[in-house]
């Protein structure tokens, strides 16, 4: 299986939808663990960079593209 490719200040979607009713995701700080801001109602989460692999689905926008 290919490895996801994301960088930060991609807006990525992920598998379960957020409480406040959007499923995009902004990555704001990369290392061992991810830092993720919604989108929706700017709440900010931090996980680690192994469980965010497992439940992103994919890039919608990718910060280079810009």
């Amino acid at each position: 299986m290919e490895a996801k490719k994301f960088g930060l200040n991609d807006i990525v979607e992920m598998k379960k939808q957020h409480p406040c009713g959007t499923n995009k995701w902004k990555i704001i700080r990369m290392g061992a663990d991810v830092r993720i801001k919604c989108e929706g109602c700017q709440h900010s989460v931090m996980i680690p960079r192994r469980e965010f692999e497992k439940k992103m689905k994919k890039v919608l926008f990718s910060a280079d593209e810009s």
